[in-house]
């Protein structure tokens, strides 16, 4: 089963991925935006093709990018149905040269995510998902498998981080784990990326105790979920995208939905809570 307006959504986000290429390794400039991230004319080209893609795919729709996320709560409360999008997800992977960076597009609804598209320019690779739904991996010429979360470690347990965001919590969080199952094996990754790899079987749980956007998960969330994944906050709960004041997200926790060790993990991360 599928959503009919995915394939039309991974047209816009590979249109948004050519727009970025030209700018990637190329001397790229880059601005500060008020909150001290950085943001280049990258970011802002993907920005004009989703907005305006998506707005002429589904005008009764609202989106909302990280390029234009000015948006007032009471405004924002309104909305039953609203675009997520994040037109470069990893900026500073952009950055720095590497081909760890995302368009990110997400279809919100009553706070959870219908479906995701998570595309890779430099590779031309995309994702894209949804809960009941189900996963997949296209590859650049269009040719698509079904990917699905591992249940089990297949050799040592593997977590995904982040190489530039870690706290206190994280590492107390590892601590826990390596008592469980010994050698930890870390995968780091940019970007949404993370979610990805634990969507299509090649790595077991993303603990993220530092902060995201609603941008910056909402997309791989829904790749992840129809992988047959979960994000969860440290309560055990749902990770949501209801209206409020912050676009932040609390911690959470990415994993295997029906994995043995699901309830194991909540209660270390309750601790740390």
């Amino acid at each position: 089963m599928s959503h009919p307006l995915i394939p039309a959504v991974i047209e816009l986000v590979r249109q948004a991925g050519a727009a970025i290429l030209p700018h990637w390794r190329n001397d790229v400039v880059v601005n500060e935006k008020a909150d001290a991230s950085p943001v280049t004319a990258a970011d802002m080209a993907a920005h004009h093709i989703l907005d305006a893609g998506l707005i002429a795919l589904d005008p009764s729709i609202p989106v909302l990018s990280e390029e234009a996320a000015d948006i007032a709560l009471s405004e924002r409360a309104q909305w039953s149905r609203w675009w997520l999008v994040d037109p470069l997800d990893g900026t500073k992977e952009f950055i720095a040269g590497s081909e760890e960076f995302t368009v990110n597009v997400a279809l919100i609804e009553e706070g959870r995510v219908v479906f995701g598209v998570v595309g890779i320019p430099a590779n031309g690779r995309c994702y894209y998902g949804g809960a009941g739904l189900g996963a997949w991996r296209a590859d650049a010429a269009g040719i698509s498998e079904a990917i699905s979360v591992r249940l089990a470690p297949e050799d040592a347990f593997t977590l995904v981080a982040s190489r530039r965001h870690s706290s206190p919590a994280q590492e107390a969080l590892l601590a826990g784990l390596s008592e469980r199952f010994g050698d930890l094996q870390l995968t780091s990754v940019g970007s949404s990326l993370k979610f990805c790899l634990l969507a299509e079987g090649n790595a077991d749980c993303y603990p993220r105790l530092a902060p995201t956007s609603q941008w910056d998960t909402a997309a791989a969330q829904g790749v992840l979920e129809g992988a047959g994944g979960e994000v969860l906050n440290l309560k055990g709960e749902a990770l949501g995208y209801e209206a409020r004041e912050s676009l932040l997200n609390p911690s959470f926790l990415a994993l295997p939905a029906a994995a043995e060790w699901r309830a194991e993990l909540i209660q270390l991360a309750r601790a740390l809570d």
